[in-house]
């Protein structure tokens, strides 16, 4: 099991993820603080089936005006429900993306090994943004730059990620560093 911090600049915040990766599944917890764009608490569990596809995300937000939660889930044919209602909107996607968090960059990256061999990748995303932990798509596309340089696009933000031998990230600009190896 790995325990890594980034600081979170995007939300002056910080995030400790502790996961494990193994025979192309990943299980991970995490807690994050942030105060941008409110001061918030996040506490999460996410669960990978076969090949990094994400099974299941459940997310605590806690804000001022309260607490809220999440149950994130894909059947494994490109369905998914948040607290058990459907989102056609994600439909087909395979990855969640918990905002502000770099670990969720994690899934397509290793997936397609992106952090060491050639290629460019497209995907919907089923985002949740934080802290009100709404869903919706999100389409991107993760572009190998080189040995742990993998360039982020969504619509007009563009990011050149590091990742660590791994499937880390170690560098997000405009979002994350990696404080702690694991």
């Amino acid at each position: 099991m790995y325990a890594i911090t980034w600081d979170v600049f995007a939300s002056k915040g910080f995030e400790t993820a502790w996961s494990e990766v193994g025979d192309s599944l990943l299980r991970a917890r995490g807690r994050a603080v942030g105060t941008l764009p409110e001061p918030y608490w996040i506490s999460y569990e996410l669960e990978t089936a076969e090949d990094f596809v994400t099974r299941r995300l459940r997310v605590t937000a806690e804000t001022g005006a309260g607490t809220r939660t999440l149950d994130l889930r894909h059947d494994g044919h490109g369905r998914w429900t948040a607290n058990g209602e459907p989102l056609p909107a994600v439909g087909g996607a395979l990855d969640c993306d918990l905002g502000l968090c770099p670990l969720t960059n994690t899934m397509p990256v290793l997936r397609h090994r992106l952090h060491r061999a050639p290629g460019e990748r497209e995907f919907l995303m089923a985002w949740v943004s934080v802290p009100d932990l709404a869903v919706r798509p999100s389409r991107q596309t993760y572009t190998h730059l080189g040995p742990g340089r993998v360039r982020f696009t969504s619509g007009d933000f563009r990011s050149d990620l590091a990742f660590d031998e791994e499937g880390y990230v170690v560098d997000y600009p405009s979002l994350a560093t990696r404080l702690t190896t694991p």
